[in-house]
């Protein structure tokens, strides 16, 4: 991972906590409100919630890297889940704007209810795990891009559950 030494990461990021919602368009034209709650917990994790859309009722924390794109404005954050997913997030400050592209691995997107839960329960951590070995290859993945309008920022946790720096992440 990228040093954040010298960046404007505690300025911009650390302890942000964003409430935010997608616009999804369905295959029947109509649009979903897929809700997200994310904390940029610290310099190397996130904690977070999803309340809508396919996967709603999942919280989570993660390993995550980021990276400034442009200081006080943009900043990228990345990360793998256990299920095999890949995220990369971008945070647009001005525009109040989140922007991914998540690489969903085919046992997570296909199964998303299995996805649900908290990875504070073992049972959960557990059966997400094996969402990744669903599939014969790494490409049999469900590709979304998608842009969000933040609709709250604060500091701290909100309602999201602290974690603890030393609990596994995969």
């Amino acid at each position: 991972m990228g040093s954040l030494k010298d960046t404007t990461f505690d300025e911009d990021i650390r302890d942000v906590h964003l409430l935010y919602d997608y616009d999804v368009h369905t295959e029947d034209g109509k649009i979903e409100k897929w809700r997200y709650e994310m904390w940029f917990f610290s310099e190397d994790r996130i904690v977070y919630a999803i309340h809508g859309g396919p996967m709603a009722g999942r919280l989570n924390y993660q390993t995550c890297s980021y990276q400034c794109i442009r200081p006080h404005e943009l900043w990228q954050c990345n990360w793998l889940e256990e299920t095999g997913t890949i995220v990369s997030l971008v945070y647009d400050i001005k525009m109040k704007r989140i922007t991914t592209l998540i690489a969903f691995s085919k046992g997570h997107w296909e199964h998303n209810v299995e996805a649900h839960g908290d990875k504070r329960n073992p049972e959960d951590l557990e059966r997400w795990r094996k969402l990744a070995t669903v599939g014969d290859k790494q490409t049999d993945r469900h590709l979304l891009a998608e842009q969000a309008n933040i609709l709250t920022i604060f500091k701290g946790a909100g309602d999201l559950k602290p974690i603890e720096h030393s609990w596994p992440t995969i």
